[in-house]
């Protein structure tokens, strides 16, 4: 019942271009994760001396486990590295370090859109782990008002990874400048950083993608069910 043709329409495409950048993430990161800087410094260190140079002292640094793991925690004020990027001396830890440090920045500045993710977080995690559940149920049963609110669940989820998208961008943006006006990268290191930031960059697309192609194809589903 929820398989058709339309399908493959709508939602195969984010699924194989989300497929792609994971393969092209783990690329550009093992291959720039075996480069070393000629600055010789770790993705602790690069992260550190950004922080400090835009004045963002409260901001601690942690380890965190797992591989690629790395994010900013706005409530606590804290940059988590996963091991590979916190210890390692590398072109790849040094471009995502810098990256997690432009989220830092973009909450100090009050950046529009990361405010705009961070309020709805809740709601699109609920709306994640709820919204099929509803929208299978109420679509079985016929109860449209139930599928109506799992859709609308569901579209909450859509939004946060819309918003996902400038909130990325622009923090690799700001990653890239300052780790050549600090002088953290020199030469041509930088390429391998975008290699690897855009790698990244790419994943979020295939989600937005996904999410949106699935809405759509509820969507219809509830059309094809009024009418019926």
């Amino acid at each position: 019942m929820f398989f058709s043709p339309y399908w493959l329409l709508f939602a195969l495409p984010g699924l194989i271009l989300g497929l792609w950048a994971q393969s092209r993430v783990r690329g550009a990161f093992n291959k720039y994760s075996k480069v070393r800087t000629a600055r010789n410094v770790t993705g602790a260190q690069v992260a550190r001396t950004l922080l400090d140079d835009q004045g963002l002292y409260n901001v601690q640094i942690e380890e965190a486990k797992g591989l690629l793991s790395d994010h900013y925690d706005p409530r606590k004020r804290v940059l988590r590295l996963s091991p590979d990027v916190y210890r390692q001396p590398s072109i790849a830890a040094a471009g995502i370090a810098a990256h997690e440090m432009g989220h830092a920045l973009q909450h100090a500045g009050g950046y529009f859109p990361l405010k705009i993710r961070s309020a709805i977080v809740p709601a699109a995690q609920v709306g994640s782990m709820l919204a099929p559940w509803l929208f299978i149920i109420g679509f079985l049963l016929q109860f449209m008002q139930l599928a109506w609110l799992g859709l609308i669940l569901f579209g909450i989820a859509v939004i946060f990874t819309l918003i996902t998208l400038p909130v990325e961008f622009d923090a690799s943006k700001r990653a890239k400048k300052l780790l050549v006006n600090n002088g953290i990268l020199i030469g041509d290191e930088i390429k391998g950083v975008d290699k690897v930031l855009d790698a990244a960059a790419l994943t979020y697309v295939a989600a937005a993608i996904a999410a949106v192609g699935q809405f759509l194809y509820y969507l219809m589903l509830i059309g094809g069910g009024r009418r019926r």
